[in-house]
């Protein structure tokens, strides 16, 4: 029996490649985890830069408390077994009336990951509703592999502004709207996109990728991820350390050294070379 999921879900989930909305947290817990994120903003002078929009549970406790929260992980563990790691963490802003978007895409084709059994969980801390950019899915699609264009679209968050060749308004989409503490999840081999947000408030999200530790990396020699339940017997993966404390030493020199790797990765045979912090 599932642990979190009815089974309803897991058949959705296998068939169509997605289930949302999933509740996870209450109200007030995203609103606290929204506050602590824009506290640091503040601190810091501006919206969360680049390079810390990826990996942030090495630099936040409350971050990587969310990569392991229970309920979360009994979720994962119903589509994909007991035994789990998170390979990275991303924040999804999109500023109040921004022209920012996600193109239409595939995880899966830049991730280098050789396991088709990755689930991305995509959780909103602030209203994600159609107006605001909610995320798309083309139902069934984790069954197809589908061809790319890169843009290279100042506005698209996507390293390479990817795209999908294929007309999506000739194919079924779903939208996967959220309020906040609520989340989606989706196989990474699911093409999925988002349009502008054209609300006058931030939507804000974070997606958390989980993987069974048996995944291997072909791309590049030396990857990381988070042990966040179950064992790991294969060691495929260099497992990052838990930070103690905000902006923890170790944790942030790990965070530095895997941007370092995860820019490699992701601009791997790239037509044009990096302007900018990698976003998946």
């Amino acid at each position: 029996m599932p642990k979190h999921l009815t089974d309803a879900q897991v058949d959705h989930y296998r068939d169509r490649g997605y289930i949302s909305p999933v509740d996870l947290l209450t109200e007030s817990e995203a609103a606290e985890a929204r506050a602590k994120l824009e506290a640091y903003e503040a601190e810091s002078g501006g919206p969360l830069g680049g390079a810390q929009r990826a990996g942030g549970h090495l630099l936040w406790t409350w971050l990587d408390e969310l990569m392991r929260h229970e309920t979360l992980l009994d979720a994962v563990e119903d589509l994909i077994g007991p035994d789990i790691l998170c390979w990275n963490s991303i924040f999804w802003i999109k500023e109040a009336a921004s022209p920012s978007y996600v193109g239409w895409h595939q995880d899966l084709e830049y991730w280098g990951l050789d396991n088709d059994e990755l689930v991305s969980a995509w959780i909103a801390l602030s209203p994600a509703s159609e107006a605001a950019g909610a995320m798309s899915v083309l139902p069934g699609s984790h069954r197809e592999l589908l061809d790319h264009d890169e843009t290279y679209h100042a506005d698209n968050m996507l390293t390479r502004g990817q795209e999908l060749k294929i007309d999506v308004s000739e194919r079924e989409v779903a939208s996967m709207a959220l309020e906040p503490g609520q989340m989606s999840m989706h196989n990474v081999r699911l093409a999925h996109g988002s349009g502008p947000n054209t609300t006058d408030d931030r939507r804000i999200g974070v997606s958390l990728q989980y993987m069974p530790t048996r995944t291997k990396q072909r791309l590049v020699d030396w990857d990381f991820a988070t042990l966040v339940r179950g064992t790991d017997d294969y060691g495929h993966f260099e497992l990052t350390p838990r930070p103690q404390r905000d902006f923890d030493p170790v944790a942030v020199e790990f965070h530095q050294r895997a941007g370092v790797a995860l820019r490699e990765l992701l601009y791997q045979g790239a037509e044009r070379p990096p302007e900018r912090a990698p976003t998946l």
